[in-house]
């Protein structure tokens, strides 16, 4: 804890034992003014809230000649603070602070203020701009005492800082709302001191420091403001000092960063740019910047932390069975020495505070969090900032100086070590497979990185599976075709009381692979030397390093999926034209799966539900997935038509998993026989396109190796025979056994992605090559989806979303099967109409036909309708 003599400025009185010049007493001072009526009136009413501890305990001893005039220094003004201070000054019979000092030179009181809570943001500007101040930084009272002092000689008041602090930091057994209202560093409103009063007012410390007198500062013969400047800055070290030594560190990186972020050089030069493009002045090109630092940085508080963590608790245990996390040790092991930075799977609002949550409880630092604009609510947008959120907008294109404010940020956490998380889908999945990376706030990471590599990085994936969503109401709105709804204060309130009611079941957090930046940029750059890059310079592989960690991070993200109950009963119903099954079926299909998991494994950070296929029957009906229909040739399961479209969110969690298994089922939807290496060439062939929309870790060889011990387990299942004649054939039942049955359910979870695939190669064909661009491509291929999923059975919705189609199209052009002619079109070869042909192997006549028949063409310039005669 900080000595008391720790000002570096003469105090009141030295010792002529110690060398010193002997200062005589000081003028008797007037006689005490009676307390001003409103400060009798409102200490009456504080009194039973305060209780003063006051420090040092011997004033006598440590505080000598306050007998003279005496001005008290408070680090801010606020109405509480001074009659806490006249009540202290009272019970240690001090000198008043509400009586004037001699010439009523502050009027009728005896205290200043080194800032007030509207304290102007000017001053940071000249830090920045590096230009004279151009409104006050210092106390003005402060400068009108020292003049006093130049003016009249026989003057000397004496300063006598004092430090406040209504509760201290609270201990492990205080109540979550007293740690909400507790001492911390921001500059508090009167409503939130007023509640910190009545909850922590009992426990108010009151510290006085040692006087210094303002005639021997003068004596140093600086110029006014100089000395001005030099005291306010010497008091405000002071009190950050005691500060720290009574609740801890400033941890709020809005007060230490946003500085450090309008001080950086690629700042000012962007505030520079803006000035000029808007043919403004240099301070309102940076309170515009400044505007931007404080609406993006987080305002990390442990108050709010803490109660959030009492809070979440009691709602975790409410609406959820358990929340279980998997090889979060193996992070740990990791992390020490590294600037973390968390990118998990986003399904959920509740992500954010999931991840946060465990992470505190667990004993590591929760992360700064990229949040999205729209969250920025009243109230809920505060919370979310104390508790780590940063906000960014959904696009910075066109905002040189946005962007430059942004990256400056992420680069300051980067560089000072706090970990960071952010969602690379850029919002949550509707449908509920990863959507396709984004990969704006990882090249912001990396370029920070390279600037000052000090501090090695390490992104962090992370899988979150909910066996049932909060926003499932609001998602099947959306996937059936309602607009997405704006978030709302209103909306969030009106919502709680439902979710307390509900069961949503079990969360499951997995811990996956962590990618080391440093091997990254190691195989990827190995011509970058070590040394920090300026930040102007982008290097020729960066923007290629970026999208391959991007992908890199979605594959380890579903390396560490975890297969819950209602992914199972999803994988199984959905297959069936009814969404329904006996009880029998029902059993042994979710059986398969489970073996097909155990046998063949993903990855060793795959988790899979220990429950036996009867017990998530159960579990289904409890959270309300399953129906059960009774029969007497035995009871029948089923779900109703808005639960099957939730139902296909979860099973498109875990579609990965059973690629291999889906595609060989696919290969005898509409064949009992095809030879090994039909089935091999077929899947190399399609592959490509599986792993790209599905984020898939094999490689080529990789998923032929595996496809080879699947076929293995299905001859062993008897879902599979290998001709007797040629054992390179396989050969599937014949009729409608239970083993085809088997066979057909689980191929129907990837038949709609060749469906899609083909309706993509129809419409091309069909058009033409060279008379599509990708964009017309894409909106041709939606349009025929929907009218083939409106004209036969109905399909997810995922079916004829736009960005599949975008993403195959795109791998169509990546492996050259098409390319774009000089006008920006769409051309192809023989080798499509090759590719094409191949589907007949998967894809039955009557729906190679339905296709063909819905595939549009796109309207031309010359086709022009004839008038009659």
């Amino acid at each position: 804890m900080p000595d008391q003599t720790d000002l570096p400025f003469p105090s009141a009185e030295r010792d002529p034992a110690q060398g010193g010049t002997p200062v005589p007493p000081p003028p008797p001072r007037r006689p005490a003014r009676r307390r001003p009526w409103w400060a009798r009136l409102l200490g009456r009413v504080l009194s039973p809230w305060i209780e003063l501890s006051i420090e040092p305990r011997d004033l006598a001893e440590h505080l000598p000649g306050v007998e003279g005039e005496v001005c008290y220094v408070l680090e801010d003004y606020g109405l509480s603070n001074i009659l806490i201070l006249d009540r202290a000054c009272q019970d240690a019979g001090l000198p008043a602070p509400l009586q004037a000092l001699p010439g009523e030179l502050l009027g009728r009181r005896s205290y200043l203020a080194l800032s007030r809570r509207n304290v102007s943001t000017l001053g940071p500007l000249q830090q920045s701009l590096g230009r004279p101040p151009a409104s006050k930084t210092h106390s003005a009272s402060l400068a009108t005492l020292l003049e006093a002092h130049r003016a009249d000689p026989s003057l000397d008041v004496q300063l006598v800082p004092v430090s406040i602090f209504v509760g201290r930091a609270p201990d492990k057994n205080s109540g979550w709302f007293s740690v909400l209202f507790s001492e911390n560093w921001a500059l508090v409103g009167r409503f939130r001191r007023l509640l910190a009063i009545a909850l922590n007012g009992r426990d108010t410390t009151v510290r006085f420091a040692q006087p210094i007198s303002l005639r021997h500062i003068l004596a140093e013969d600086l110029p006014p403001e100089r000395t001005v400047r030099k005291i306010s800055r010497v008091l405000r070290t002071h009190f950050r000092r005691i500060r720290a030594a009574v609740i801890g560190p400033d941890l709020s990186t809005r007060r230490l960063l946003v500085d450090r972020v309008l001080a950086a050089p690629a700042v000012k030069d962007a505030i520079a740019d803006q000035a000029r493009r808007d043919n403004s002045s240099l301070e309102d090109a940076w309170k515009k910047a400044y505007g931007y630092a404080y609406e993006i940085a987080a305002d990390y508080s442990h108050p709010v932390v803490r109660s959030a963590s009492f809070l979440l608790t009691f709602v975790w245990n409410r609406i959820y069975r358990g929340v279980l996390v998997h090889h979060l040790d193996r992070l740990k092991q990791a992390a020490p020495g590294h600037e973390v930075v968390y990118v998990p799977s986003h399904r959920s609002h509740m992500d954010y505070l999931l991840l946060s949550y465990l992470l505190y409880t667990r004993g590591i630092v929760p992360p700064h969090i990229v949040a999205g604009i729209n969250l920025n609510l009243p109230v809920i947008g505060t919370l979310l900032r104390k508790g780590g959120a940063f906000f960014i907008r959904r696009s910075i294109r066109g905002s040189a100086l946005y962007s430059a404010v942004l990256g400056e940020y992420v680069a300051q956490l980067v560089a000072g070590g706090y970990s960071i998380e952010y969602f690379v889908e850029g919002g949550r999945s509707r449908t509920g497979r990863l959507l396709p990376p984004k990969g704006g706030m990882i090249a912001m990471t990396v370029r920070a990185y390279l600037r000052q590599p000090t501090r090695p990085v390490l992104f962090q994936p992370v899988y979150i599976g909910y066996e049932k969503l909060m926003e499932g109401d609001s998602y099947l709105d959306e996937l059936s075709g309602k607009p997405k709804e704006k978030e709302s204060i209103w909306q969030l309130l009106s919502s709680i009381p439902k979710v307390l009611r509900s069961n949503y079941g079990q969360v499951v957090v997995n811990f996956g692979e962590p990618i080391h930046l440093g091997e990254a940029l190691a195989e990827r750059a190995p011509e970058w030397d070590g040394r920090p890059l300026p930040d102007d310079e982008r290097p020729a592989w960066l923007s290629g390093m970026v999208d391959e960690l991007a992908q890199r991070i979605q594959v380890n993200i579903n390396r560490a999926a975890d297969v819950n109950p209602v992914n199972l009963l999803a994988l199984a119903l959905l297959s069936t034209p009814k969404h329904a099954m006996s009880v029998a079926d029902l059993t042994a299909q979710i059986a398969l799966s489970k073996t097909l998991l155990a046998e063949l494994p993903y990855s060793n950070r795959v988790t899979v539900t220990p429950h036996t296929p009867e017990q998530i029957i159960a579990h289904g009906e409890e959270i309300g997935m399953l129906t059960r229909t009774e029969h007497p040739l035995g009871d029948v399961l089923h779900v109703d038509g808005d639960t099957a479209v939730l139902l296909s969110y979860y099973r498109n969690n875990v579609l990965h998993l059973f690629t291999a298994t889906g595609w060989l089922a696919c290969c005898f939807q509409h064949n009992r026989r095809m030879s090994v290496d039909t089935v091999r060439r077929l899947g190399s062939t399609v592959y490509p396109f599986l792993q790209k929309e599905l984020f898939i870790r094999w490689s080529e060889e990789e998923f032929v190796e595996r496809l080879d011990a699947t076929i293995d387990i299905f001859v062993r299942e008897g879902l599979l025979d290998r001709s007797a004649e040629d054992p390179g054939v396989l050969i599937r039942a014949a009729g409608q056994s239970d083993e085809v049955f088997r066979l057909r359910a689980l191929g129907h979870s990837l038949q709609q992605a060749f469906e899609r695939y083909y309706i993509t190669v129809s419409v091309l064909v069909k058009n033409g090559s060279g008379t599509l661009s990708s964009g017309q491509l894409e909106s041709l291929c939606q349009l025929a989806a929907q009218r083939l999923s409106l004209l036969y059975a109905p399909a997810a919705p995922e079916f004829f979303d736009k960005t599949l189609f975008r993403g195959f199209i795109q791998k169509l052009r990546e492996l050259g099967l098409v390319k774009l002619d000089e006008n920006g079109k769409l051309a192809f070869d023989r080798e499509l109409e090759g590719w094409a042909r191949d589907a007949k192997f998967i894809l039955g006549r009557e729906l190679r036909h339905s296709i063909e028949k819905v595939s549009p063409e796109a309207a031309r310039p010359d086709d022009e309708v004839m008038p009659e005669d």
